[in-house]
C-alpha cells in the first residue's frame, strides 16, 4: 500500500463511517479499484482506521458523555450483542470480506431505509424520542439491529439507525446514538483485529496506518456535525437509493 492509496482510504473512511451507506463496504470497494488485496494486514486496516473516526465522536460529544452517567449504560447494554457475536464468529465474518457480500448487502440495506422511510410518511420529521428517554430493553434491541452490520455491506451505522427509529427514537436521536455506540464497538474491534493479525504487518504497514488514522479523525469531525444538521430537516431516503445505485454497479462492473 502507498501513502496515496492510505490517504485516499483514511479520507472515505471519515466520510462514509457515519453515514448509512457502510465505510467498510466503500473500504472494501475502493480498495478493488485501487487493486490492493484483501489480505490479513490489509483487512486489518481497514478496521483499525475506523477509530480514527470513533475518536472524532469522543472529542465532540465528550461533555454529554462525562455529564450524563446512565448514557454510558445504555451504550454498554447496547454493545452487549456485538461483543458475544463478534468473538464467537470472528473468523466466520472475517471470510466474507469481499465484493459480492459488500454488493449485495449495500442494496439490501437500502431498500430497508425506502422502506422504513415509506411507511414514516404520516409521521412528522422529529416525531420521536430522545436519547434521554431510551430504556435499557430498547438499547439492547438497537445492539441486536448493530450485530447484523458484521456484514460487510451492512453499515453499522445504517442498522443502528434503522434500530432507534423501530425503538421509537427521531432520526436525529437515533444518528446520535449511534455515533456513540461506535464508540466501544470500533475500539474493541480494532484492537482485537491488531492483536490478532499483528504477525502480518510490517513497518510500512504502521506508517501507512498512521496516515489514514489521522485523515479519518479530521474528516469525520466535519461529517458527524454536517451529518446532524441534515438530518434536522431530512429523509434517509438519499441514503437508500444510494446504496442501491453503487451496490448495483459493483455488482454488474466488478463481480
Amino acid at each position: 500500500m502507498t501513502v496515496l492509496d492510505a490517504i485516499i482510504l483514511g479520507t472515505l473512511e471519515g466520510l462514509t463511517e457515519f453515514l448509512p451507506i457502510s465505510s467498510t463496504g466503500h473500504l472494501i470497494l475502493a480498495s478493488k479499484l485501487l487493486g490492493l488485496e484483501q489480505s490479513d494486514a490489509h483487512k486489518t486496516f481497514e478496521v483499525s482506521i475506523q477509530l480514527g473516526s470513533i475518536l472524532a465522536v469522543l472529542f465532540i460529544y465528550s461533555k454529554k458523555l462525562l455529564v450524563d452517567k446512565t448514557l454510558w449504560l445504555k451504550v454498554i447494554v447496547a454493545f452487549l450483542p456485538t461483543a458475544i457475536f463478534g468473538f464467537l464468529f470472528y473468523k466466520t465474518i472475517k471470510s466474507l470480506f469481499g465484493i459480492e457480500t459488500v454488493s449485495v448487502m449495500l442494496i439490501v440495506g437500502g431498500i430497508l431505509f425506502l422502506l422504513v422511510e415509506f411507511f414514516r410518511l404520516d409521521k412528522k420529521h422529529n416525531e420521536g424520542k430522545g436519547i434521554e428517554e431510551l430504556s435499557l430493553k430498547e438499547s439492547f434491541v438497537i445492539g441486536l439491529f448493530q450485530s447484523v452490520s458484521m456484514v460487510p455491506g451492512t453499515s453499522r451505522s445504517g442498522m443502528t439507525i434503522l434500530g432507534g427509529i423501530f425503538s421509537g427514537l427521531k432520526r436525529k436521536s437515533a444518528a446520535e446514538f449511534s455515533f456513540l455506540l461506535a464508540v466501544p464497538t470500533m475500539f474493541v474491534a480494532t484492537f482485537y483485529d491488531i492483536y490478532k493479525n499483528m504477525h502480518t504487518m510490517v513497518v510500512e504497514d504502521y506508517t501507512t496506518l498512521a496516515i489514514g488514522f489521522g485523515l479519518a479523525f479530521i474528516v469525520a469531525f466535519f461529517t458527524v456535525n454536517a451529518m446532524i444538521r441534515f438530518l434536522e430537516n431530512h429523509t434517509f431516503v438519499i441514503f437508500g437509493i444510494y446504496r442501491i445505485i453503487v451496490g448495483l454497479i459493483f455488482w454488474f462492473l466488478v463481480v
